[in-house]
């Protein structure tokens, strides 16, 4: 706070010269005093960053505690965003006295994203690092941060969405990671995320999804993966499409943590299509046709025992519309792609659990291996094509197949005999 002034000697003797500081703490100062250029200067050189801030928050809280704060969300990723660490860049001030850019306390690892200055004027100026982790000081502090940066969001996401949209692209899978992390405001996270959908390439809210929900439909259906096109292309998904009905796709990793842990929002249930059985029938209004599946159930019987090492079960679908066979997995089990990256980081102890098969009774291909299924000169040839159905089900849901080598073979054999 005091004025710095520099001279060579060369000034007259009255002359005045400019201080070379501002003699206050820009975030002292009050907002209509501070132009845009001075707020981009100062993020740019406390938040280290070289863009535009895309948003920014200065206020004072006053009462109980009293503290000042002078934070900026950036336009662009930074660099250490997806560092293992995940330590967030806000600086902690006592009476405009630098303390520490290194306090965990201060804001939770989904909000890592903040840069800017937080200045307390109750907290003692030697305070500790060892202090500040059980401060009730810095722990009310944490809590209306959050709450202020989740609200200032909200207002964002509803005056200007195209932007909001921007944010979210840069920043969307961290903020994600508060829903599971952070139980007391899991919902309202919930509500200012942003989903990509099987009905247009357009982001939708919950409430948005919830709203454009028919009658009949009761769950909020979703499906995860590793990219929005293998999702969108997976057989799983066919029935959903036929009966225009919307599925969220989920294709960043965080999100296969939060749906595992978080069984509903607005008192409607999150529903994976790619566990359990389906409930299309239901929405429909249609029985099961049990002729369908009297037709198919040699062939199942068949696929059950050919597949008894790979697949836990063999069962009609009613998800299925133009595919031939697709992989799901069974009701109690953990998320497919929740278990395929705890195994490759190495965090499973067992191998990924079986799935269930299920099949088309109503495609071609199906049919014919059904009628082929009661001939016993045909068994092997239907056997053959039942592991290249179930291998080629595991490269749709972006697996490799079990062993490569025999796939091939087994496919070369197929080919050779249908030339014939």
């Amino acid at each position: 706070s005091i004025p710095i002034y520099v001279s060579d000697g060369s000034e007259k003797k009255d002359e005045k010269i400019d201080s070379v500081n501002s003699a206050s703490a820009i975030w002292t100062r009050p907002k209509n005093k501070i132009t845009e250029e001075q707020y981009k200067e100062f993020y740019n050189h406390a938040g280290q960053m070289f863009d535009d801030p895309w948003m920014t928050s200065h206020y004072k809280a006053e009462g109980k505690i009293e503290y000042t704060v002078l934070n900026f969300i950036p336009s662009t990723k930074p660099f250490d965003l997806y560092d293992p660490a995940r330590e967030n860049r806000l600086k902690l001030y006592v009476k405009r006295v630098f303390i520490t850019d290194n306090c965990p306390e201060l804001i939770p690892p989904y909000l890592r994203f903040l840069r800017g200055i937080i200045d307390s004027e109750d907290l003692p100026l030697n305070i500790s690092r060892e202090m500040l982790q059980n401060n009730p000081v810095v722990t009310k502090i944490r809590s209306s941060l959050v709450k202020r940066t989740i609200s200032d969001l909200k207002k964002k996401m509803g005056k200007d969405r195209e932007s909001y949209e921007k944010f979210w692209e840069n920043f969307g899978p961290v903020l994600k990671e508060g829903i599971y992390e952070d139980f007391e405001r899991k919902d309202s996270i919930l509500e200012i995320s942003l989903f990509k959908n099987s009905k247009s390439k357009k982001l939708i809210t919950l409430n948005e999804y919830i709203e454009s929900m028919g009658k009949k439909q009761k769950d909020i259906y979703f499906m995860t993966g590793d990219s929005y096109e293998n999702i969108i292309n997976n057989p799983s998904l066919e029935g959903y499409k036929s009966r225009d009905i919307n599925v969220l796709i989920l294709d960043d990793p965080v999100d296969s943590f939060w749906t595992s842990s978080t069984p509903s929002y607005q008192e409607k249930s999150f529903k994976s299509v790619t566990r359990g059985m389906d409930d299309l029938n239901k929405i429909d209004g249609e029985k099961k046709d049990d002729k369908n599946e009297k037709s198919v159930e040699p062939l199942i019987n068949l696929l059950k025992e050919t597949l008894k090492e790979k697949v836990k079960d063999v069962r009609v679908s009613s998800r299925l519309t133009d595919s031939p066979v697709c992989l799901v997995s069974d009701e109690g089990a953990m998320d497919p792609q929740l278990e395929k990256i705890l195994q490759q980081h190495n965090q499973l102890n067992q191998g990924l659990s079986l799935k269930v098969m299920e099949i088309n009774p109503q495609h071609k291909l199906i049919k014919k291996l059904a009628k082929m299924s009661k001939d016993k000169a045909s068994i092997s040839e239907v056997e053959n094509i039942s592991i290249l159905l179930y291998e080629q089900s595991k490269i749709l849901d972006g697996e490799k197949p079990s062993d490569p080598v025999e796939f091939s073979k087994k496919l070369i054999e197929t080919i050779t005999t249908s030339i014939n």
